[in-house]
């Protein structure tokens, strides 16, 4: 039984090896796994004073993100003084309360190990994977309302399809989960013209506002990532310090009878909901002559853009 037993042992040997020499070396291959295989360390070990500190400190920069820890424990379902606990180091939540923790702040299990700037949220936001983190991750850093406050904009460009014309419209800034978002519609006379539905339903665009270096971008589209733009935006003087100017482009192939980049101004409007639905008024096409005063001056009229 002995001999048997050695005899197959050793024909699985053979057998394995027959196929090794199957395997031809892969230099791309190879490659890849150096760039994308992440090492990780299985001898580290921690106590748990050290892990109550690194969980506390990832709560207290996470939680950075809310105005209100009162209204973040409102959010969470969880005791605000049990919070200030997770917050001190004192304390570690349960296993269903880290699993709520983790789901709403959009991380995983390893906040309670690692700092959490070096774990991002692989999971789904492409800007923090390893791969390009140290590239693009910092446009996922919150936009602070100094930035860019919540409100109603009007915003100004001209049209991408006639030379003659430029857009007058209305947006609205907001913020959920410490990020910044921004909606609005686009003009039924542009859906019409394009032979798409004007429903209201159809025309509401959304986006999100991200950092830059020396200033923000805007990424948006329309339902189904249908008629997506991007949008470049930086703060210029003005007498309430509420005009940003920049560009937007749309996404689409090159054309001989339209732009795919514009100059691109949105105005932070001061007042309440009266100003900005007398401003919504206002939105369609318009001629360089009805552009309202501050924007036909930012919008460069007659001048080629750059």
């Amino acid at each position: 039984m002995r001999r048997e037993s050695a005899s197959k042992s050793t024909l699985r040997l053979l057998l394995f090896l027959k196929k090794l020499r199957k395997v031809r070396f892969d230099p791309i291959k190879s490659l890849e796994t150096r760039f994308v295989q992440i090492p990780i360390e299985t001898n580290k070990t921690v106590n748990p004073v050290e892990l109550r500190s690194v969980f506390g400190a990832n709560l207290r920069k996470l939680a950075s993100r809310y105005p209100s820890v009162a209204g973040l424990c409102r959010e969470l379902g969880i005791n605000r003084t049990q919070f200030n606990r997770y917050l001190a180091a004192e304390s570690f939540p349960r296993p269903d309360v880290l699993h709520r923790i983790c789901l709403f702040f959009d991380v995983d299990a390893r906040i309670l190990l690692e700092p959490v700037d070096d774990i991002g949220t692989v999971g789904t936001d492409p800007f923090n994977h390893p791969a390009v983190k140290s590239y693009l991750g910092k446009t996922v850093e919150t936009v602070s309302e100094s930035e860019l406050p919540n409100g109603f904009y009007r915003f100004s460009r001209p049209s991408f399809v006639n030379d003659d014309l430029y857009v007058l419209g209305l947006m609205f800034v907001f913020r959920s989960e410490g990020r910044a978002f921004l909606r609005g519609y686009e003009l039924p006379e542009a859906m019409n013209d394009q032979g798409l539905p004007i429903s209201a339903y159809n025309r509401e665009f959304r986006g999100v506002i991200l950092k830059q270096e020396q200033g923000l971008v805007i990424l948006a589209a329309r339902r189904g990532a249908t008629t997506c733009s991007f949008s470049y935006l930086a703060r210029v003087p003005s007498f309430h310090n509420n005009f940003w100017e920049g560009y937007a482009t749309r996404t689409v192939t090159e054309s001989l009878t339209g732009h795919r980049v514009a100059r691109f101004v949105i105005e932070h409007i001061q007042g309440d909901w009266r100003a900005a639905r007398a401003v919504a008024r206002e939105s369609g096409f318009c001629s360089a002559k009805d552009l309202p005063g501050y924007h036909a001056r930012l919008m460069r009229v007659g001048q080629p853009f750059r």
